[in-house]
């Protein structure tokens, strides 16, 4: 029994004695000789701080918004990638030792084999602790560093998007190497990018042609391209033929004709493009990126087949008799290829943005596309006024009559070319994001404008055309409702107000919220984007949103506001059955809410909150306190005098010994026209507070009072007979009340009769009392009566004095 037990225990020391030399290799190459070891580094410090800074970036990344705040931010990211790619490297040595120790020991014994000392067990423990921590920590640091690689793309494109914000930025002149080098001498980053992308499109392309796939590639392609260049065409034929059958006479049909052709040209092409793109598409295998590709490519097409319709419709090159605009024959052919050019510009452009953005290229490729596009767009908007111009001098070298030229034609031509030069200037001088800013804004403002300007010619020509006595619909109203052609006028100005106004507000809401900042011409189209600010000028903090939003706020609410208050005043109010008093009322009351609603709307537009205006408050408490406590006195008695009307526009008035006409009742002030056609300014806090004779107030009638003094010897009954006779033969007496006399005096001088007639207005007094005057006398004299004369007494007296009596 003995010499079985002595076997083992000989065979576990002759295996510890065979270990010595390793052990003992073991241990030095763990730290305890130090003569191969590599540097060691303390990862369990610099991790936690490699992970302080990658947590510190992205809260700085959420607040940055400057450019020079995101390049900094992306030199720190890069930073932090190349740190922890270093500490990465420095802990692969030591994990590949610990394996290398870990290998020498070999895998553990299986239970009930050969048992090993206490010595390596532990060793193998603490070197399996090791390696499960330095496999940790290199894990910990290759996260990180993917983490800040992450963050620096996103950092790029955050710098890509914040170009838009941040218009008063210099990047360089188009005119530098830099702005051309992305074209000559594009980065390696880019060229993988567009290549992979462009790999991805020529998969599905070969995908497209694979014979399961052939036959509906082929018939799509072919329907795509008849549609597009031949759908147009086709659709004018049978348009031409309806027109002048079904519609009737009048302007309604050149506004529809108009209408038509901008949403056919705008269909034709744009489901062309979608017939194109649903050939990669319907393919199983196409990847995201082109997905997404195709579907901005159909909003493109959708944006820029706008621009060349209302070019096409509004020059109308094909119908020039029925031309919207009044543009002469030779400046419409002038212009015609310029939408199509503009459109172009911006589609080809527009696709090389988007591609950028979606393949995340780099800011200089982004900048290039950016500065290309201002720059053809500004020179196509510079171009046509110049031709334009050159071609009205050569029709007026030759004799040919043009149109004329309205100001806001003219206007118009200065702003856009203004536009243009301040693009071509700011490209020039290194604002790109600047000139790309003008740009869509022109291009945004240009397209709005020029669909409402489309849009209101069909609505008010539709309404014309419904509401009018002469059309069927029209008789069919007339006889359907039993009303009279008033009432069809009335109708149609009403329908067509509310038509433009509802036009109106939806341009200023894609004025407003259609712009200022966005990537593309279809963003334009499609979303409302709020931009909080930017840098300027490297230093200036420029709010553009909030700056053009007030101007344009401002500008269309004083235009809206003005239009509205013409359209009242001359065209829908004068065909209602309201006085002109109320009328002028009306009118002034909505001019006044108007200006104080854009006001607000102005204010609300920079961004000034109401609750942060307690200090206006304030000042105007002070101030109203102080000095305006008459401005304000007055400015409520004017709206007490538009709201209760005690006097209205219209009203014969006698203040304070002035009497005349209310010509106007403005905000302060009220202006009274005298006899001699001179303006009195009566402070509206007298009407409401001074006795004030209103002679026209409640339908009031004139009284023309005639008092004269005849002889004692008359006869008063044949004098009173005369009198009646004049006052009811005369035209402006009324018959009810009639005219009477009465006896007034009996003295020494005379008998005095008064005779009294009424009149429609008191206005007529005077005028009817001079004629009655002229025929009484006539009347008079014919029948021998004269009017009592002044009576003297001369008495003598001593001393040749003389008095004299009368």
């Amino acid at each position: 029994m003995q010499k079985m037990l002595r076997v083992p225990l000989l065979l576990a020391l002759l295996s510890c004695l065979m270990l010595t030399p390793f052990l003992s290799q073991a241990d030095e190459s763990t730290g305890q000789t130090g003569v191969e070891q590599p540097v060691k580094v303390n990862a369990s410090t610099e991790l936690p701080a490699l992970q302080k800074r990658l947590d510190s970036l992205k809260q700085r990344v959420s607040t940055a918004k400057a450019d020079k705040q995101f390049t900094a931010l992306n030199d720190d990211a890069q930073k932090l990638v190349s740190d922890a790619d270093k500490l990465a490297v420095a802990l692969a040595p030591q994990l590949t030792q610990v394996q290398a120790q870990l290998d020498v020991l070999g895998p553990a014994p299986a239970p009930g084999t050969l048992t090993e000392t206490p010595q390596v067990i532990s060793q193998r423990k603490q070197l399996n602790n090791s390696k499960t921590l330095l496999t940790a920590q290199i894990e910990q640091t290759k996260a990180i560093a993917v983490g800040a690689q992450n963050l620096s793309s996103q950092i790029s494109g955050l710098r890509r998007d914040a170009l838009k914000t941040q218009i008063a930025l210099n990047t360089g002149s188009i005119l530098s190497e830099k702005f051309w080098t992305p074209l000559l001498d594009p980065s390696d980053k880019d060229a993988n990018r567009f290549s992979e992308f462009d790999s991805q499109v020529s998969d599905a392309w070969q995908q497209a042609w694979e014979d399961e796939w052939r036959f509906g590639t082929g018939f799509y392609l072919l329907l795509a391209l008849g549609i597009g260049l031949f759908g147009r065409r086709a659709l004018d034929a049978p348009i031409n033929w309806i027109l002048p059958r079904w519609l009737p006479q009048g302007r309604f049909r050149r506004s529809f004709l108009a209408c038509f052709t901008t949403l056919s040209t705008m269909l034709t092409l744009g489901i062309s493009m979608q017939l194109l793109c649903y050939i990669f598409t319907r393919l199983p295998d196409t990847s995201e990126q082109v997905l997404e590709f195709a579907g901005q490519l159909v909003e493109l097409t959708y944006f820029s087949a706008i621009i060349a319709g209302l070019g096409i419709a509004l020059l109308s090159n094909r119908h020039p008799t029925w031309r919207l605009p009044g543009i002469a024959d030779p400046l419409a052919k002038t212009l015609a290829s310029f939408p199509i050019l503009l459109a172009t510009f911006i589609f080809i452009f527009g696709t090389i943005e988007q591609l950028n953005a979606l393949v995340g290229a780099s800011i200089d490729a982004t900048l290039f596309g950016n500065g290309l596009s201002a720059l053809l767009v500004a020179i196509n908007c510079l171009v046509a006024p110049i031709r334009v111009n050159r071609m009205r001098r050569k029709m007026r070298a030759e004799g040919e009559q043009t149109e004329a030229r309205s100001t806001l034609a003219g206007i118009i031509h200065l702003i856009i070319s203004l536009t243009a030069f301040v693009i071509l200037l700011a490209l020039l001088i290194g604002y790109i994001p600047l000139a790309r800013f003008v740009t869509f804004e022109l291009l945004w403002i240009g397209l709005v404008v020029s669909c409402l300007y489309l849009l209101i010619h069909f609505v008010v020509d539709l309404c014309e055309s419904v509401f009018s006595p002469t059309t069927h619909s029209g008789k069919i109203l007339k006889s359907t409702l039993s009303v009279n052609d008033r009432h069809l006028s009335l109708a149609a100005t009403l329908f067509s107000a509310v038509g433009k106004t509802s036009l109106l507000l939806m341009a200023a809401v894609a004025l407003l919220n259609g712009t200022f900042g966005t990537t593309t011409p279809l963003e334009l189209l499609g979303k409302i984007v709020d931009i909080w600010g930017g840098k300027g000028l490297e230093g200036m903090s420029i709010i553009p949103a909030h700056a053009v939003n007030a101007l344009l706020c401002l500008v269309i609410g004083w235009y809206v506001l003005r239009s509205t208050r013409r359209w009242l005043d001359n065209d829908f109010l004068p065909k209602t059955m309201m006085d002109r008093g109320l009328r002028a009322s009306l009118v002034t009351l909505f001019t006044n809410v108007g200006y104080v609603l854009i006001i607000m709307l102005t204010l609300s537009m920079l961004g000034i909150e109401w609750n942060k205006l307690a200090w206006i408050v304030s000042a105007l408490s002070v101030g109203i306190g102080f000095g305006l406590q008459e401005i304000v006195k007055n400015f409520i008695s004017g709206l007490i005098l538009l709201t209760e009307r005690p006097v209205k526009v219209g009203d014969l008035v006698s203040i304070s010994g002035v009497e005349g006409d209310i010509r106007r009742i403005n905000v302060r002030a009220t202006e009274i026209q005298l006899g001699d056609k001179s303006t009195v300014i009566v402070p509206n806090s007298q009407l409401i507070s001074q006795n004030v004779r209103n002679a026209t107030m409640g339908n009031a009638q004139g009284v023309a009072t005639i008092s004269l003094t005849f002889p004692l010897d008359i006869d008063p009954e044949q004098v009173r007979n005369l009198l009646l006779e004049a006052y009811t033969l005369h035209e402006s007496i009324l018959e009810n009340p009639p005219p009477s006399v009465s006896f007034k005096e009996l003295g020494p001088t005379g008998i005095v009769l008064s005779v009294t007639g009424y009149v429609n207005s008191p206005r007529m007094v005077s005028s009817t009392r001079s004629d009655l005057l002229y025929e009484i006398l006539k009347m008079l004299r014919a029948a021998n009566i004269s009017l009592s004369q002044t009576q003297t007494m001369i008495l003598e007296q001593p001393a040749n004095k003389l008095s004299t009596a009368e």
